[in-house]
């Protein structure tokens, strides 16, 4: 089972903690239309209460059926497509605040390396999101998915790795934060992307790709409804 531990030592506590606070996106306006749809949407159909919210990138947006997935949780897709963890954090108060999730599950960070940044930048973005989520959410579970490879980013699997090894160190150290390893399961017994488990595109999973995620993440959904704290 992935969900939570990466092999100790894998980062220094000091640079676990580094960050540098205030990231803002490139381009702030760049999702306002689809904040406003998702805010359209709940004054239509009110959300359930205290959702797990599923918030990211084009993983989560186009995983239409998630809530088939876990047919036991009142689960909520809140992903737009091309964002980044910088996006994230500028639509936070609209798009994770207003829910009081139960739990939040967050797939960003293959955006951010695609153009250009960092791990380690990528890894203090995570930190003010888990930071703000202390502050505004204290005590909600945080689950990250890690960054999945795939064919057309291969160029980045040494960057995927490494920010996947930070953020699976962040749920080593961090209380009510989980590590999910989505990134083994997409991989063929070459160590290579299954191009079974992509699209066309060789970047967006297809149907069989998200069968491969869904027993990690509800591993640790259950960890989450059965109401402990994570240490």
């Amino acid at each position: 089972m992935s969900c939570g531990r990466f092999p100790s030592g894998v980062l220094p506590l000091l640079i676990i903690l580094a960050a540098t606070l205030g990231a803002s996106p490139r381009n702030p306006q760049a999702f306002e239309s689809e904040i406003l749809a998702f805010e359209q949407t709940d004054r239509r159909t009110p959300p359930p209460p205290h959702p797990v919210l599923f918030v990211g990138s084009s993983s989560i947006l186009r995983w239409t059926n998630a809530s088939a997935a876990f047919p036991d949780q009142p689960v909520l897709n809140r992903g737009f497509g091309g964002s980044t963890m910088r996006d994230l954090l500028h639509s936070f108060d609209r798009l994770v605040l207003p829910y009081r999730p139960r739990a939040v599950v967050v797939y960003e960070g293959d955006n951010d390396l695609a153009r250009g940044d960092a791990p380690a930048s990528v890894a203090s973005d995570f930190v003010e999101f888990l930071e703000r989520m202390d502050r505004q959410l204290p005590a909600t579970p945080v689950i990250l998915l890690a960054v999945k490879p795939s064919g057309s980013r291969a160029a980045l699997r040494a960057a995927q790795q490494d920010l996947n090894s930070r953020l699976a160190a962040f749920a080593a150290h961090r209380p009510n934060v989980l590590w999910v390893d989505t990134f083994s399961p997409m991989l063929d017994d070459r160590g290579e992307p299954d191009p079974d488990l992509f699209d066309a595109d060789r970047l967006h999973l297809n149907r069989q790709g998200y069968e491969k995620w869904i027993p990690r993440i509800a591993a640790a959904l259950r960890i989450v409804s059965r109401g402990r704290t994570i240490p």
